[in-house]
């Protein structure tokens, strides 16, 4: 079965929101694979189950902004795990995959409390836009700019001004920046980080967010404005 209709990555003015967290539900594990290394190279953190037995169980788990849902899966139908999302009442947003696109097929996903809806074969590109589209969605709205102690962060444009200085960062470190940011002065654990920004497959005993604030720090220079809270984490 042809995976994408055509191989064309997803345009850089798409990467808009780095900090996503995605589940792919899918039991054709080639392309489960090869959705979620794509999603992972445009910064989103991503998690992969091949039925819907564990895809109950790590939406259970976990807060997703967005769940990548074939339909047709084995042990639970993917109808079934999309109402399981409408019933525990979560923000997460349900991009549903089929190979069958007819419109009853996609009025029945809809109906279900499905998102959006995508056929296969699909472009590997349409469905990088849908799901950032999702992701926007599933959280609230804020201010596209975020500024604080003299830090300007721009996600649109993946840009990070220190007092006026563009900063370098890499995706890791533009996520857990973001997240502090939008935290608006709280305090953030590490596990809230490794959350947001790193996908499930992490140490969760890892020292990963320990060296990326460590690294943020002296990327933003001094005086230093990531504070380490004893015990609880860190905050802008």
């Amino acid at each position: 079965m042809e995976l994408f209709r055509g191989t064309d990555p997803c345009p850089y003015a798409l990467r808009e929101d780095p900090a996503v967290r995605v589940l792919v539900v899918e039991d054709e594990q080639l392309l489960a694979d090869a959705v979620a290394t794509g999603l992972r190279r445009e910064a989103m953190a991503v998690d992969v189950v091949y039925d819907g037995a564990a895809a109950i169980d790590r939406i259970e788990l976990n807060d997703y902004d967005v769940v990548v849902l074939d339909r047709d899966l084995p042990l639970v139908h993917g109808d079934d795990v999309c109402s399981k999302v409408v019933e525990l009442g979560l923000p997460t947003r349900v991009l549903m995959l089929t190979a069958a696109g007819d419109v009853r097929d996609r009025v029945e996903g809809l109906e279900l409390g499905a998102d959006d809806y995508l056929p296969k074969p699909f472009a590997f590109s349409e469905l990088t836009a849908r799901v950032r589209a999702l992701g926007r969605r599933s959280t609230q709205a804020l201010p596209p700019v975020l500024e604080r102690s003299g830090i300007r962060l721009d996600p649109g444009r993946r840009e990070v001004y220190r007092d006026e200085r563009l900063v370098q960062l890499a995706p890791k470190e533009f996520a857990v920046l973001e997240v502090l940011m939008r935290a608006e002065g709280g305090v953030v654990s590490a596990e809230q980080l490794l959350e947001k920004a790193w996908d499930e497959n992490t140490d969760p005993f890892t020292n990963v967010v320990r060296v990326t604030v460590m690294t943020l720090r002296r990327k933003l220079g001094e005086p230093p404005v990531i504070i380490t809270v004893p015990g609880s984490g860190y905050r802008i």
